[in-house]
């Protein structure tokens, strides 16, 4: 995690996410995915112009409720909060500028 939330727990309760008031883009997917790793760089690019945006990767699969309380089927999801509140949300992000126009939310 990076940015300026508070320490949360390796995996955060939906509780936890909720209680975030700092703009926060929440990223689900697994260090294996070749999706997710093809958009580190690009996750990365368009963070580098938002250090007040925290950014809390959070490992998903079956069973684990966080990623089942946003209804995250494919990986990477990004969910971008404002206040612990959803205002945008990318599936396999293909590009720098979408995730660039969704950060612009918060």
């Amino acid at each position: 995690m990076s940015g300026p939330n508070p320490a949360l727990p390796a995996e955060p309760t939906r509780a936890d996410v909720d209680a975030l008031r700092a703009p926060t883009l929440l990223e689900f997917g697994t260090d294996w995915c070749p999706h997710c790793q093809a958009a580190q760089p690009l996750i990365k690019g368009a963070l580098a112009a938002h250090p007040q945006v925290g950014h809390i990767k959070v490992e998903d699969g079956k069973g684990r409720p966080l990623g089942r309380s946003y209804t995250v089927k494919l990986w990477p999801t990004l969910i971008f909060l404002r206040e612990g509140q959803e205002v945008a949300r990318l599936v396999r992000p293909q590009s720098e500028s979408a995730i660039r126009e969704a950060l612009a939310l918060l």
